[in-house]
């Protein structure tokens, strides 16, 4: 979870996987003695949980040797600034108006102290740079010629300078460039080692077009190769990301690291076609890298001038951010240069100040916020000084302030990030884009063509001063709203109800443990007044709930059963008013100045609260009435983005603000094509807004479990934040429900907790960081608490932690983004990229830590790339490796990903379940690719089996084992070996792997699926599936007839035995999926959600898409024990 240097998490011991109690396997005597006797499975995974649980112990008693309990946090502080007065001291001796002088720093140092930053930085002393240190990027002949320009007259200095281009010497030269890169190695080891959490080096000369052995472009060391190459060398560190954005290429730089792929460079840069200095081929974006740093150089060359903001961000958030999210940088270094912001007379760019401050922000979120930036070019005075400045202020954590319009990329940055990315995604999996298959002639799809830029009319906002104004922060940085009051709604028929009080009391709790409130502002709760609840509710339905607070219990029962999946007590009205009011709360201190962010734990959760129902455990749509309520506040409609991230889609903050244009509603969330809850069309990516609010409604729908980090983060990089960059809001409000976080028993997906820091760090770029986060869902009390102390931390100006390495996102993920921007392209210039297609059709690999896979060739692209010299022919890949490769099963140990698992299976954990659904699942129709994606069961093995219906089956066939086989065997594969289906089929007979219970409906392992062991001679990981103790289906559950349960009886359809099922509620025994699908058919046909296998004694809910064990099944589970084996099923179980 925490970075490799003074992350707060380190203040959490290691996690230690609490070995929960299971539903033990009904097994013959005879195989177990068997199997004991030869060893074999049982004795692998009792080594394998030895060997883990010495390790996690181990583990824990160094994290608690370690522990400092009074520290409330140990991520570094501070942001250091280097600046020596000494490098002013050498200028042009025949050219007074050289652009390169000493007032530069002056100007800049001026800035500093006009702005009260000077003060608030902490002073690193500069330091000369060692000769062996030099040589690190420089020869030796060439330090040697630099070092003798000191004792040259200055004919003798003209002459050697007339030898390079651009490029004038002092008998200060040599003396300055030793102070300037010896200064950025001297942060760069503050940084590393934890002194200060980031810097900014102000030095001169610039560095960036200094060559091994040249001086080129006013440069004589290049300082920030130098310094790559000292963290590399001298300080440990494997991964350094370069991030150049001045306004000339830096081919020094490029050349240095061009065959290395431990530093990644990136450029942008103006290139005009090569007619803009420094005039080379290389600095166009086919320059690509070579050797094994293929891939790893990156240009994104500008073609005409004039280029703005939104051209920038749209480079960063397009190209940059997803390649370093996949790249995984331990240092982030920055050739800081500010000729493109607007003025300069070299860049003849638009740039603003304040843009340098946003891309500051996001490269914040890199490395563990281990950021250096060293100055290099920038010659207009006052924008160089300004540009400085506001980068220095985001270092130091204050927030992002608004940009200026235009916010719209224009047609030749859209063209020049296009042909990056084309010419780098067959390098880099977070760059493939997938077709959105959607018919030409629908609206918004793909061959409509669109006029040059036309984004839809947003309102204005007063005029700004074109410079940043000094103005005070607020007292505190992070507001928080919590009330106890809030557990008092409860469900009074079902203690197991997984809206359970605890869920904000757990997360106040974690804040509390570690020592976050401390560092909050408490902010005052209220109740939000009926008038203020009519903002977006009826006054019929606000009287209609108002009522409850006297009804009698039964009454409470019969008033909850009208809605959809809610439960009413005495105190849901007060609850739901106090859950509204803190958020009013918490937008009345962001906008007031007091704080700069908040975060409201508050429950009853609001969302799905439309104007005139419940539904979906909601009440009243706290967040939708807060964006009325900062409207109100602020006199005007003033643009309000809501972020809504809960794996279920919000379909009442969407109605309410279908129709306006001032609120950016985005919603991130499960769809499952129309089949997961609230399973309404309205959440489908076509859903766009009507009227006025015409393309304000972007919905991103997942049509598959088992979505992640990679997937919400591609999420973000190509539509969130684009569009709400586009947007411009003045305040950001986020519908942040944990229920898509790994280990949540309704979602189903994957997101960590580090993902949603990362997630809520891009936001607050946003909206001069004016941000309000707003508990909605979320199940599983660990992960809900870790994930929103992750949010809170983020607010807090914590860097997030690393993501680890990250999986390719999931085809069908691809394809939603596609179909997302394929509609709404028309409404938002920033995503009108032309991107070649491209989606891999073979399995997933491991290239290395973060690296892209050398020699990967698309299986759809344009013909240039096909036939790429770097490219390699694919070989034929057996149909069950493709299928299987989607399952993600790779990274499916937490440990082995670089990822960190919430442990879903903590002693207090709520049951789980899920809210009801108004349409039935069709298993069959929700799969993304039909049955080849469906995940391998339990094999033969006594110890190993355990059943799993819907199909998925809970057989021991041959063929999933086989299935399981060839899914490691490709796991384990090179990229670049291109086995064929014979060879692979081969390998999969001869490996024996043994792979338990590798549930179906979750698309691979199901969020409760746990490694438990492996063992040393096989090699082969061990899955098995924790059930659900709840499910919100139970209650469909029947009695068992009176004649019984007939074990052997066929399948009523095809007559088969191999693999039967029995329907908890109609009892007819039909086959599993792979025999003939007749249950699967049953339950398409029924809707009856919950059958018990023969095979095991294991239940399934189709709608759950999960395992289940509760004790409303024993009854029938000890019917078929008794019937199976003789005796009742043990009291154990």
């Amino acid at each position: 979870m925490a970075s490799d240097l003074g992350d707060a998490s380190s203040l959490e011991p290691p996690s230690v996987p609490l070995l929960e109690p299971r539903v033990p396997s009904v097994k013959s005597p005879l195989p177990r003695r068997k199997a004991n006797r030869k060893g074999g499975l049982p004795e692998a995974k009792r080594k394998g949980r030895a060997r883990r649980l010495n390790k996690e112990a181990e583990d824990l008693v160094s994290g608690m040797q370690h522990l400092d309990l009074a520290a409330e946090c140990l991520v570094p502080v501070g942001t250091g600034l280097v600046w020596d007065e000494r490098m002013t001291e050498f200028h042009c001796l025949w050219d007074e108006s050289f652009p390169e002088c000493p007032e530069r720093l002056v100007a800049v140092r001026e800035k500093l102290l006009e702005w009260q930053l000077l003060e608030r930085c902490v002073p690193v002393m500069a330091r000369e740079i060692a000769e062996e240190e030099v040589l690190l990027a420089h020869s030796q002949e060439y330090l040697a010629l630099m070092k003798s320009t000191e004792t040259m007259s200055e004919a003798e200095l003209r002459c050697l300078s007339d030898t390079y281009d651009s490029v004038y010497l002092h008998p200060n030269s040599y003396r300055c460039a030793c102070l300037a890169a010896g200064s950025v190695l001297q942060l760069v080891e503050k940084v590393l080692t934890g002194e200060v959490r980031n810097g900014l080096a102000l030095v001169r000369p610039p560095g960036h077009h200094a060559q091994r052995d040249k001086m080129d472009g006013y440069c004589m060391f290049n300082n920030v190769g130098i310094a790559a190459q000292y963290a590399r060398q001298k300080l440990g560190v494997e991964r350094v990301l370069i991030v150049d954005w001045d306004v000339h290429h830096g081919q020094g730089t490029q050349y240095l690291f061009e065959d290395n792929p431990s530093v990644l460079y990136f450029s942008v840069h103006r290139y005009e076609e090569g007619n803009f200095w420094p005039h080379l081929p290389e600095s166009n974006s086919d320059a690509v890298g070579r050797g094994r740093g293929e891939g790893y150089n990156i240009n994104v060359a500008w073609n005409q001038t004039g280029m703005r903001d939104a051209d920038y961000l749209s480079a960063f958030l397009h190209i940059l951010l997803p390649i370093a999210f996949e790249f995984q940088p331990q240092l982030v270094l920055v050739a800081a240069g500010f000729d493109s912001v607007i003025g300069d007379p070299k860049g003849e760019m638009a740039a603003s100040p304040a843009c340098f401050a946003h891309l500051t922000h996001l490269l914040m979120s890199l490395a563990g916020g281990k950021l250096v930036l060293s100055l290099e070019g920038g010659y207009n005075l006052q924008s160089l000084a300004e540009g400085a400045c506001m980068a220095l202020k985001t270092l130091l954590g204050d927030p992002c302030p608004l940009l200026e319009p235009p916010h719209v990329p224009c047609g030749s940055g859209l063209r020049s990030v296009s042909q990056t990315l084309a010419a780098h995604c067959k390098y880099w999996k977070s760059l493939r884009r997938a077709s959105a298959d959607l018919p030409q002639d629908s609206e918004g799809g793909a061959g409509i063509a669109l006029p040059a830029s036309h984004p839809p009319p947003v309102p204005e906002v007063p005029p700004r001063p074109a410079t940043e104004p000094v103005r005070a922060l607020p007292p505190f940085h992070t507001g928080l709203v919590y009330d106890e009051k809030m557990t008092q709604h409860h469900n009074m028929w079902d203690s197991q109800h997984p809206e359970l009080p605890q869920r904000v009391s757990r997360i106040f709790e974690r804040h509390g443990e570690l020592r976050l409130t401390e560092r909050c502002c408490c902010l005052p709760t209220r109740l939000a007044s009926e008038e203020e609840l009519q903002m977006c509710h009826s006054p019929a339905y606000v009287e209609a709930v108002k009522s409850t607070a006297t009804m009698k219990p039964r009454d409470l029962h019969r008033q909850g059963n009208q809605y959809n999946s809610i439960y009413i007590c005495a105190s849901s009205y007060e609850c739901a008013r106090l859950a509204a009011g803190s958020a009013f709360s918490a937008v009345e201190a962001v906008l007031s100045g007091k704080v700069q962010n908040a975060v409201a734990i508050v429950r009853p959760p609001g969302h799905h609260a439309e104007s005139d129902a419940a539904c979906g455990f909601c009440f009243f749509n706290s967040v939708a009435l807060a964006a009325r309520y900062a409207q109100r506040l602020a006199g005007r409609p003033m643009r309000v983005m809501i972020l809504d991230w809960d794996v279920h889609h919000g379909n009442g903050t969407q109605h309410m603000f279908e129709d306006d244009p001032s609120v950016l509603y985005v919603s991130l969330h499960r769809y499952d094509n129309g089949t997961f809850f609230p399973t309404s069309e309205d959440a489908d990516y076509d859903r766009v807004g009507r009227g006025p609010g015409e393309g304000f409604t972007v919905n991103v729908p997942w049509n598959c479990p088992r979505m992640g980090d990679a997937e919400y983060l591609a999420a973000f990089h190509q539509i969130v934040m684009p569009v709400s960059y586009e947007f411009n809001p003045e305040l950001v409000l986020v519908s942040a429900g944990f229920d898509a976080a790994r280990g949540d028993p309704l979602g189903g997906c994957l997101v960590t907790p580090e993902c949603y820091a990362h997630m809520t760090h891009l936001l607050s770029g946003l909206a001069g960081g004016k941000l309000a986060l707003v508990l909605e869902g979320g199940y599983n009390l660990e992960s809900i608490s870790e994930s929103m102390t992750m949010c809170t931390r983020s607010l807090l100006g914590d860097p997030p932690p690393s993501l680890g390495r990250l999986k390719a996102p999931h085809p069908s993920a691809l394809q939603s983004l596609a179909r997302v921007v394929a509609v709404h392209h028309k409404y938002w210039a920033s995503l009108r990229l032309e991107v070649p297609v491209f989606v891999p059709e073979r399995p997933r690999t491991r290239a290395g830590r973060g690296t892209p896979i050398p020699g990967y060739t698309p299986t759809e692209g344009t013909p240039e790339q096909l036939a790429s010299p770097a490219a390699e022919p694919l070989e034929a890949v057996d149909d069950a490796i493709v299928a299987l490769s989607s399952l993600h099963l790779e990274d499916d140990n937490p440990a082995e990903a670089g990822e960190t698992a919430p442990g879903s299976h903590s002693p207090d954990s709520s049951p789980k379940g899920g809210a009801r659904r108004k349409d039935r699942v069709s298993p069959v129709g929700a799969e993304l690719a039909g049955d080849s994606q469906s995940e391998s069961m339990s094999t033969s093995s006594p110890e190993g089996t355990e059943g799993a219906e819907d199909g998925q089956s809970g057989s021991p066939s041959a063929a999933s084992s086989e299935g399981a086989e060839l899914a490691e065997v490709s796991q384990r594969g090179s990229p670049s070996t291109g086995s064929s289906s014979g060879e692979a089929e081969t390998i999969a007979k001869d490996t024996k792997l043994e792979v338990i219970l590798l549930d179906e409906a979750a698309g691979g392992c199901s969020p409760s699926c746990e490694l438990l062991g492996e063992d040393p001679s096989d090699g082969g990981l061990f899955y098995a599936v924790t059930p659900l103790p709840w499910c919100p289906h139970l209650d469909a559950v029947l009695p068992v007839p009176s004649s019984g349960l007939n074990v052997l009886e066929p399948c009523v359809a095809c007559g088969s035995q191999a693999e039967n099922w029995v329907c908890l509620i109609c009892y007819k025994v039909c086959c599993g999926r792979y025999i003939n699908r007749h249950m699967v058919a049953h339950n398409s046909e029924s809707g009856h959600p919950l059958v018990l296998s023969f095979a095991d004694l294991s239940v399934w809910c189709y709608l759950c898409q999960a395992y289940i064990h509760h004790p409303t099944l024993l009854d029938a589970k000890s019917h078929a024990h008794r019937e199976k084996f003789g005796v009742g099923l043990p009291v154990a179980v």
